[in-house]
């Protein structure tokens, strides 16, 4: 797949067979604030973006995570360490789930700045990858009112979870950070 830009790096077509049933993510699944050295790949990366936001029908551009109304309102972004990632240099990424790559937004280890964000919780600031999960609420909201908030807030859930079971299959850990920033304006 040709690059549209000299920031955008192309992922490899997602894993859909792994070696962990549905079943056993399910009870495996745990918050773990304790990540194991080491760096994580660029193919572990793409697996974990496409079961957040990837496409998983093409014909009706539906995606991996359930959405009021095929709105999708979530924005997804890789925030990769110094040294996090074989393959990626530090900075934040945003997701294209139509091309299924990252563009490389903000060049840079944030990772201290970003756990400030996030109320000081030092996990983050130790995680080789972080995944923010951001909304556009109007892509709901334009359809549904201001009930269209409450099915953001639900499908956060669900990406949340997706990563979750996605991140266990892999043997790795993960943990949720509920910190919710509003834009003003």
């Amino acid at each position: 797949m040709p690059l549209k830009s000299p920031n955008r790096i192309a992922l490899r077509s997602p894993s859909l067979k792994g070696n962990v049933s549905v079943e056993e993510a399910i009870y495996w699944r745990r918050s773990e604030r304790r990540y194991a050295p080491g760096k994580l790949t660029l193919d572990q990366v793409s697996q974990l973006m496409w079961c957040a936001q990837g496409i998983t029908d093409r014909r009706n551009m539906l995606r991996a995570a359930p959405s009021a109304g095929a709105t999708y309102p979530l924005e997804v972004y890789a925030v990769v360490k110094d040294g996090g990632v074989e393959g990626l240099e530090a900075g934040v990424y945003h997701y294209r789930p139509e091309d299924h790559s990252l563009d490389l937004i903000i060049r840079g280890d944030v990772s201290e700045k970003l756990a400030s964000a996030c109320l000081g919780q030092s996990w983050v600031r130790e995680a080789p990858l972080n995944i923010i999960i951001t909304a556009i609420y109007a892509r709901t909201t334009r359809r549904y009112g201001t009930r269209g908030e409450r099915y953001v807030h639900i499908e956060v859930g669900h990406v949340g979870q997706n990563i979750y079971l996605q991140a266990t299959a892999m043997g790795l850990g993960t943990v949720a950070i509920g910190v919710v920033l509003r834009r003003r304006g």
